[in-house]
């Protein structure tokens, strides 16, 4: 006779649990957070979360559970979320909300506009932010490994967003907590959800929680509790030794046994599994093996249309599922498998012929019901079941629909599987209105929106290829521009120029066409690129006139901005060409033409940046991230540009912590555009965080791109400046020249940053050498010095554009002067003022002080050096800039400035400083310290370095007795 088992019940994981409660408790009183549950399969991620979910509805908590489906080669956006949304929409409570928010009806099957991405992902959280300020809200995501890109973004952005941060005082609390599940065992070194993962693990208000197997105590506790008898300590004793600590396989080992007490335990879960359902009556194995192919979760009516059972056979079936706890009644009608791994090893027994038959009967019950948002699932189902007609035409259908919600990773997945499919479709199958070139451009435009622009560089090739030589020659010519247009994007000049000269030759200027006037467009920009300015000129002025004629507003606008960048007199640097600018903008948004028109605004936004106007700067970038958010276009070349200039621009202007913010609010980038948070390694790498080097390295990894080098070379020359390297100083500075030179065909304007670094670095060492009396020395690096002086002084008179630099590479120009003057006859009043007072940047400004400083005191000047060492401590200080804080506080002992710092015989400490004094009087490592702070124990010991300097302490003890004694720690006691 059976032994009766018993529902399980929650064992162990009350440590786990303790931090679960206690984070919806923090979220209850509107402290929001998000945790990140990690574990093995079948570890009890699930079971813990429907515990947690349990306790916080009993605490007055509404929960919305969203689920990551596993279905192989489909991505079905959004999906947990649209999940959570039609819960929301389901309850009358909070129809109000909804109705507040009409961007989140794209989820829910309303529409909109496709590309609108960024007010789908803002509508979202504006939704959680008023819904959490009405009711503590709980939203539990399962199964994060599964989850689709554009879901993964849609968290990023929800998480990093302020509906996950205490509210300004007097606002609303946001009582909002979020738990989310992953399989740790699953994430192999390419899982795309590990980047993310370790990226939302920075932020302050998420942590994680990782499920460990449970110890053999719990598991025997565990194993008792489901059997309603006394079990054989034998028994008991096999089950723990081979669950090893996973609650899910210890139950469906003592499952296994439950008809056969006697029996041999199987050795692999799996077959474990398959045991009890065999178990089952040949009904309810049906419906099992049937759920089994539809996925995890699947609905009633799906379900019974696919089985074809009589609806009595059919409800005992479930009946007996249900009973036995292999699958489990969920909202809406639907069922799901109690775990995933049951699905999975149900779904791996079928046989090869089943397997194939029953995708088939759910391909064709999905196409029956034709719904937009199944198109995916269709399309995989149809492959599965070798139906490849049906898998080409649901592709197609799901890449529309993907573009229509805005997710432009799930529609170019679409379509590069409906492109593979293309060929083992016979011709009267396919798509009447598709051709494999078309279709093939398309997927090329949407890997570009999604920011893979070597990928959209790869398809565009291909369709190259697909032409052949008897093709159209308007689509030929298009396929050739489009191409042109995708290299200049990765920065491959010299191929996209030759790419767009063939697509002009391949269409007559008259009669006057579409495709000539967008062949001519590209070939400007590529014969620019290239330095062939007499062409350019010449093809934009006759196309301009065929466009106004054609009236071509959006390829009108393209060829203003290309003519503005071709002249010398009136470019984007003057009032002029940002007035022409001006008017290219309003030419493409009123043709509609969202590309065209971030080219407008990131040009506007330059021009404002290189004539020294950045608050202006910062309108216009302002104004084009957010239309490229709204467009969905934040992945593409010219706004992903615009997010770098931003955060050069908060740089520039001093406002440090803005920066270093916007690189870490920065939603996802695309994987060759790290370069755009470049700003933030510059402001780490002046606040004494070195981890700026290998970050800085890391973007030079992968295919070559012309920004990440830029960015890398800035950095990594600084780095050696500030490490007292001229060597490597000057190396670093002649590869990432010669690089940049080779791409661009000129050299870069960024070469006079690069030479007034290295310079600096240079005349230090020129400066011990002559007072050891090194001459040889001093004369071998006065070369060198030349060499890059004059690389300064040519590059800042002919900059890439053929023009002379605008304010901010003068000012590098007059640092390297200095430089130079300090290396030829030592440090000099006159040429230091002059850099001063070029650099609007405060802390480029302050370098330039810290060497004027210098220049005074040996001329005598003590006073005026005085007050010079004073301004650059409040800027160091008020910067957090702990190497320039450090040198500072070298020339004040050395010239003996005592009271330079600003006025006490203490120096003033940072705010970060201060914040690690104070946990340096706690007795904390620097690696606490770095925990406690968020940042690196290196770093946290060059602040501890920079605190003993400041306050003259031998040790931390001392530096903590003199920090009390001084009262700059007026709580707690020394250590």
């Amino acid at each position: 006779m059976a032994q009766s088992i018993v529902h399980a019940p929650f064992v162990g994981r009350d440590t786990e649990m303790a931090r679960l409660r206690d984070v919806l408790d923090r979220a209850g009183a509107g402290e929001p957070r998000a945790v990140l549950v990690a574990g093995d399969a079948g570890v009890g991620k699930s079971r813990t979360l429907a515990e947690a979910a349990a306790y916080a509805a009993r605490n007055g908590t509404v929960v919305f559970t969203g689920h990551c489906v596993d279905l192989g080669d489909v991505g079905l956006p959004y999906l947990p979320f649209t999940e959570i949304l039609g819960a929301l929409a389901a309850d009358e409570r909070f129809a109000p909300l909804l109705e507040a928010h009409p961007a989140t009806a794209r989820l829910l099957g309303g529409g909109a506009d496709g590309g609108d991405r960024l007010q789908l992902f803002e509508g979202v959280a504006a939704l959680l932010t008023d819904l959490a300020g009405t009711t503590p809200v709980l939203l539990v995501l399962e199964d994060l490994h599964w989850a689709d890109q554009s879901s993964r973004d849609l968290l990023r952005f929800l998480l990093s967003r302020p509906v996950l941060q205490r509210p300004t005082p007097g606002a609303p609390a946001h009582r909002l907590a979020v738990f989310a599940s992953y399989r740790a065992d699953d994430l192999h070194r390419r899982h795309p959800l590990r980047p993310l993962l370790a990226e939302l693990v920075r932020l302050p208000a998420v942590e994680r929680l990782e499920l460990r197997p449970m110890p053999d105590t719990e598991v025997a506790r565990l194993v008792r509790s489901l059997r309603a008898e006394p079990l054989p300590e034998a028994t008991v004793g096999r089950i723990v030794e081979r669950a090893e600590g996973n609650a899910f396989y210890a139950e469906e080992l003592l499952a296994a046994t439950a008809e056969e007490p006697g029996a041999v335990l199987p050795s692999g879960l799996a077959d474990v599994l398959l045991i009890r359902i065999e178990q089952l009556p040949a009904a309810a194995q049906q419906v099992l093996r049937t759920a089994a192919v539809a996925g995890r979760r699947v609905e009633h009516e799906l379900l019974r249309d696919a089985v074809q059972l009589p609806d009595d056979e059919l409800e005992s079936a479930l009946r007996e599922a249900v009973g036995r706890q292999l699958l489990l009644p969920g909202e809406g009608s639907t069922y799901e498998f109690r775990h995933a791994l049951t699905r999975e090893a149900v779904y791996a027994d079928l046989l090869p012929g089943e397997r194939v038959r029953l995708h088939g009967v759910f391909a064709k019950l999905l196409a029956r019901r034709g719904r937009a948002g199944e198109s995916a699932e269709r399309a995989h189902h149809s492959r599965e079941s070798h139906d490849l007609a049906d898998a080409l035409t649901a592709s197609v259908e799901a890449a529309d629909h993907a573009h229509g919600i805005g997710a432009p990773a799930e529609e170019l997945r679409q379509l590069e599987g409906a492109l593979d499919l293309w060929s083992s479709v016979d011709a009267g199958a396919r798509p009447r209105d598709l051709d494999p070139v078309t279709l093939t451009l398309r997927a090329s435009a949407a890997a570009a929106r999604a920011g893979e622009n070597h990928r959209a560089v790869s398809l565009s090739r291909s369709a190259l290829a697909g032409a052949g030589p008897d093709a159209d020659s308007e689509l030929a010519a298009r396929v050739r521009y489009t191409l042109a247009g995708d290299l200049m994007r990765v920065d491959h000049l010299q191929a996209a120029f030759r790419y767009s000269s063939e697509a002009l030759a391949m269409i007559p200027a008259e009669p006057p066409s579409r495709t000539w006037v967008w062949a001519a467009a590209t070939h400007v920009m590529a014969a620019r690129y290239v330095g062939e300015d007499e062409e350019a000129g010449r093809v934009a002025r006759e196309a301009l006139a065929v466009a106004e004629r054609l009236e071509l507003a959006d390829a009108q606008a393209d060829l203003v901005i290309s003519a503005v960048g071709l002249d010398p007199r009136s470019n984007r640097r003057t009032a002029r060409g940002r007035a022409r600018l001006r008017d290219a903008r309003e030419l493409a948004r009123g043709a509609g033409n969202v590309p065209v028109e971030m080219r407008a605004l990131f040009n506007l936004a330059v021009g404002c940046f290189e004539s020294g106007d950045l608050d202006e700067c910062l309108a216009w970038l302002s104004e084009g991230l957010d239309r490229a958010g709204r467009a969905g276009l934040l992945s593409s070349p010219y706004p992903v540009e615009m997010r770098y200039v931003h955060s050069l621009c908060l740089y520039t202007l001093g406002r440090w912590d803005e920066c270093l913010r916007s690189a870490a609010d920065a939603d996802r980038l695309p994987a060759d555009a790290g370069y755009a948070v470049g700003p933030a390694l510059y402001v780490a790498l002046a606040r004494g965080d070195e981890s700026a080097v290998d970050r800085a390295r890391a973007l030079l990894e992968g295919q070559y791109d012309f920004m990440a080098a830029l960015v890398a070379g800035i950095t990594l020359v600084e780095a050696a400046v500030l490490r007292h390297d001229p060597q490597a100083a000057v190396a670093q500075f002649r590869t990432s020249v010669a690089t940049l030179t080779e791409q661009v065909g000129a050299r870069p304007d960024a070469t006079v940053r690069l030479a007034a670094l290295t310079l600096g670095a240079i005349a230090d060492a020129v400066a011990e050498r002559r007072s050891a009396g090194d001459e040889e020395a001093v004369r071998r690096w006065a070369a060198t010095a030349e060499e890059l002086v004059r690389a300064a002084r040519d590059t800042a008179a002919v900059g890439e554009d053929g023009s002379e630099q605008g304010p901010e590479g003068l000012a590098w120009l007059a640092r390297a002067e200095a430089e130079w003057t300090r290396v030829r006859t030592g440090p000099e009043v006159d040429v230091w003022r002059r850099a001063v007072d070029a650099f609007g940047d405060p802390y480029e400004q302050a370098r330039c002080r810290l060497r004027l400083a210098e220049a005074l005191l040996a001329a005598g000047a003590r006073e005026e050096a005085v007050a010079e060492a004073r301004a650059v401590g409040e800027t160091a200080d008020r910067l957090g800039a702990v190497p320039l804080r450090a040198a500072l506080d070298t020339l004040v002992r050395r010239g003996r400035l005592a009271e330079a710092p600003g006025g006490g015989e203490v120096p003033a400490l940072t705010a970060r400083e201060s914040d690690v004094l104070r946990l340096l009087a706690l007795g904390r490592t620097n690696r606490q310290i770095g925990d406690e702070l968020f940042i690196t124990g290196k770093t946290a010991s060059v602040h501890v370095s920079n605190i003993l300097a400041k306050l003259g302490a031998a040790s931390r003890t001392e530096a903590v007795a003199i920090a009390y004694r001084e009262g700059l720690i007026t709580t707690g006691s020394p250590t």
